[in-house]
């Protein structure tokens, strides 16, 4: 998988887990889904998000790991 549909997955799942946390849980938790949200929204302007930053960050350690495939091991019988 690529940098961004890893940021997909993973800003899909804060959103569902946010908003599950803020229904069962507290409220409070609903800010972290407007945080996840606005960041999405500039990232879409600005070409920029901290999580791209973090996942190329991990992708070139996993890639030094492994000898350059940024795949997990669990991911890859997928392709």
């Amino acid at each position: 998988m690529s940098v961004e549909r890893y940021l997909r997955l993973i800003a899909g799942f804060f959103v569902m887990w946010s908003v599950a946390l803020g229904y069962w849980v507290h409220p409070g938790w609903f800010l972290f889904t407007a945080f996840v949200g606005l960041n999405l929204f500039q990232s879409a302007f600005s070409n920029w998000c901290p999580m791209m930053t973090f996942l190329r960050k991990l992708g070139r350690l996993l890639s030094r790991r492994r000898g350059g495939d940024f795949r997990p091991s669990s991911v890859r019988h997928l392709w």
